[in-house]
């Protein structure tokens, strides 16, 4: 299952670490991709690159690998969406372990045990890493996550109080985005989340 609240927190620890994140959205093949379109979309008008790809049927796997050829890069997300399937697919000859998701909870198995570091054949590396369940943030104080989603920041500084929360204010240039529809509802529900230091 998609989880939108766990691409947030790890585009805010990214964004804190000065990571270029690439949001890749799998297993495409067994949904109507244009369902994706708007969450996408959303992603695509921060300017984060966003791949729709498909292990089974091939789609997205040329720009992934590209994108990887001759870096060093990490492969981070929930068990069971591909990860190593993914690596198998673009790394001829890795043959790394996979599994099915379960049929009874449709959650993944934990098949990657520990993070692996993995020469790539055309130059760089990629560490395949264990599915995360949960991802807390890390060394991000509430008064710091505005400044890392890109589509807050904007309009943090037109606010009338400097110690504007974006949460309860009046007046307040975030919240006002948000009814007038400049800023994604969903995503500043998130935002609101993590400022609080939770866990949606």
């Amino acid at each position: 299952m998609l989880k939108p609240n766990l691409i947030d927190r790890l585009l805010v620890t990214a964004e804190k670490a000065r990571i270029r994140p690439v949001i890749c959205i799998n297993k495409v093949d067994l949904i109507d991709p244009a369902d994706l379109q708007p969450l996408a979309g959303v992603y695509g008008q921060m300017g984060y690159r966003v791949i729709l790809l498909s292990v089974a049927t091939g789609v997205g796997g040329d720009q992934v690998h590209r994108l990887i050829r001759g870096q060093e890069s990490v492969l981070v997300g929930q068990s069971g969406v591909g990860k190593s399937s993914l690596l198998n697919a673009i790394e001829p000859g890795l043959d790394l372990r996979v599994n099915a998701v379960s049929t009874e909870n449709q959650k993944g198995k934990h098949t990657t045990t520990t993070a692996q570091l993995i020469p790539l054949s055309e130059g760089g590396y990629i560490v395949d890493t264990p599915g995360v369940r949960q991802f807390q943030l890390w060394d991000v104080i509430p008064e710091e996550v505005a400044g890392f989603f890109r589509d807050v920041r904007p309009y943090v500084s037109r606010c009338r109080f400097p110690n504007c929360t974006h949460t309860h204010e009046s007046p307040c240039a975030v919240k006002d985005a948000v009814a007038d529809g400049r800023l994604d509802a969903r995503r500043y529900e998130s935002f609101c989340y993590l400022q609080a230091g939770d866990s949606p």
